[in-house]
């Protein structure tokens, strides 16, 4: 285990870790880091990639075999009818939604790309459901072009480690890919997804964590040293100020308010008393 007295290294509030660094530190924990969605070939990864949102990829897993043992291409894919999808891919969550749009990707790639999933960002993020995440994962891991997917765990470990000042995918992907080689990417993609699920989640493990001697977050923690303090975590929404002066103006004015009113209340109540009832 790791030994959170270990001295950490300083730098200014501005100066980010160096990504090398983070990514050796992060393979002591993942040695070989790489997508945990089974496939067989760029087809199959990009409709398990697709599959994989707001779900897991063990659940994705447990439906692709019998998805492409029926479907083991995008010409047997496109034919297909939504409906008969549905419940192949039922426990990923999202199944009308998701079988419509892997069904009609398949039939963009038949009608513009001859069937093959294109090794190109444009023309994968122009395909049904199909965003820069997805793409990045389908050319990083399948077609060798190299890709930087941006998930929630990246967005939350990059930021904590302080890879990244950002909270958008896009503006974190231009900031760890301006920070490494392309060649590293998609490992770096890796590590930071599978450190997000395993150690750093959002309570992290730190006394465990081998990356914790470059990472700024215990900096924002305990205070021990001057490391982008100012940053939100990624993601979090800012809270509005409270103004005091109006909180202090409500609580003043009320009590004044309720005892101006006293004596009408009590006129009312003695009028209502002195008024005879109408017999019926």
């Amino acid at each position: 285990m790791y030994d959170r007295q270990v001295p950490r290294a300083r730098r200014s509030s501005d100066e980010p870790p160096d990504a090398s660094a983070v990514l050796d530190a992060l393979r002591l924990h993942h040695p070989e880091p790489d997508t945990e969605l089974a496939y067989r070939n760029a087809f199959e990864l990009l409709v398990a990639t697709v599959l994989s949102a707001q779900s897991t990829d063990q659940r994705v897993n447990q439906v692709t075999p019998v998805l492409f043992a029926q479907y083991p291409d995008a010409r047997a894919l496109a034919a297909a009818d939504p409906a008969e999808i549905e419940p192949i891919i039922h426990a990923t969550g999202f199944f009308r939604a998701k079988s419509k749009a892997i069904v009609g990707l398949a039939q963009r790639l038949v009608r513009d790309h001859g069937g093959e999933v294109p090794a190109d960002m444009d023309a994968l993020t122009a395909l049904p459901g199909v965003g820069r995440k997805t793409a990045n994962v389908v050319l990083g891991h399948a077609l060798g072009v190299p890709g930087l997917p941006v998930d929630r765990h990246v967005l939350r470990v990059a930021e904590r480690i302080g890879l990244t000042r950002e909270t958008t995918p896009e503006a974190v992907e231009r900031d760890l890919c301006a920070a490494i080689e392309p060649a590293r990417w998609t490992t770096l993609s890796d590590a930071l997804i599978l450190h997000g699920r395993r150690i750093c989640r959002p309570k992290p493990l730190c006394a465990s964590c081998h990356v914790a001697p470059l990472c700024r977050y215990p900096f924002k923690t305990t205070g021990t040293a001057p490391l982008d303090l100012d940053a939100p975590p990624a993601g979090a929404p800012r809270r509005a100020k409270t103004s005091r002066s109006a909180a202090t103006r409500t609580t003043v004015k009320a009590p004044a308010a309720r005892q101006a009113a006293a004596p009408r209340r009590a006129a009312a109540t003695r009028n209502r008393a002195a008024t005879p009832k109408r017999s019926r």
